[in-house]
């Protein structure tokens, strides 16, 4: 290719250009702080690892549907109510709804970050709860789908990202 062709090539990827690294740090720390992953919460449930409390925050039907074993359910609506009664204001809340698509994870959070609670947002939700191959609890007991290798590794290990 000639030098004048390759002069005409332009990044859609750098028409806006990237951020500084101290900038890029400060902002994917940020983010870090604000959001946990499925694996994650899994692999902190499955320890009991303390200092976190999941909290499903969809309604009665979605739950009895299927929700991460161990979680409360305490829908968007109720948290200013309930929150209070059933979780100790120093424990940090993870929320989630049902996956990417739905920002009801994102609203609880805000939910509870106005109640005073350290809060993250569970990326994915259910959906992907369910996806990466974990066990969930439903009206009729525990179920377990095959991991969906588009989001995990069939093997069941993890991506070590």
């Amino acid at each position: 290719m000639s030098a004048t062709a390759s002069a005409e090539i332009t990044s859609a990827v750098l028409s806006v250009p990237a951020a500084a690294p101290a900038e890029a740090a400060a902002h994917y720390a940020a983010r870090l702080a604000f959001e946990a992953d499925v694996s994650d919460v899994h692999a902190d449930l499955a320890s009991g690892a303390p200092g976190v409390v999941v909290v499903d925050t969809r309604s009665r039907v979605a739950w009895d549907q299927g929700h991460i074993p161990g979680a409360l359910h305490i829908p968007t609506a109720q948290i200013a109510d309930l929150a209070p009664q059933l979780i100790d204001p120093v424990q940090t809340v993870v929320t989630y709804c049902w996956g990417p698509g739905c920002n009801g994870a994102t609203r609880a959070a805000l939910a509870f970050a106005r109640l005073g609670y350290q809060v993250k947002e569970m990326l994915g939700g259910f959906e992907y709860w369910a996806r990466e191959g974990f066990a969930y609890d439903c009206a009729t007991g525990a179920e377990q789908r095959p991991v969906d290798d588009l989001t995990a590794p069939r093997s069941g290990i993890s991506c070590a990202c």
